[in-house]
């Protein structure tokens, strides 16, 4: 199966049905709010965030909203996903749970200041 083309994410949020766009506008506003200095891109088909490296990506699935925080997001939040499925790189929440707002935003402020430390690193 050949995976779709999207230019923006406006595009690829308006591409599901309303309850699932809507879960994803949630999403989407909680890391702009988080990571108020990212910028929007679509990376691997799917919304993501960067400043100096990607920050997050997320992306709808027949269950579940993907949320990728790369696998050191996981890692320094792996005691607070445990009531999720995760795997090394990803978090699904499923479709008929509300988002954990909370814990998006932790993970998305812990990404933008782990971004920022590796930045400042390499400029030394």
């Amino acid at each position: 199966m050949k995976m779709k083309k999207y230019n923006d994410v406006q595009t690829y949020i308006a591409d599901f049905p309303e309850d699932i766009r809507e879960k994803l506008e949630r999403m989407r506003e909680i890391i702009q709010r988080s990571a108020p200095k990212a910028q929007e891109v679509i990376s691997y088909s799917m919304p993501a965030y960067k400043m100096n490296s990607v920050l997050v990506y997320f992306a709808a699935f027949k269950n579940h909203i993907g949320f990728f925080p790369t696998a050191s997001g996981i890692k320094a939040f792996e005691h607070k996903i445990k009531k999720y499925k995760w795997s090394k790189g990803t978090i699904q929440f499923p479709l008929d749970q509300p988002l954990p707002e909370k814990l998006i935003k932790a993970i998305v402020r812990f990404r933008v200041k782990e971004d920022e430390q590796k930045s400042r690193a390499k400029k030394k």
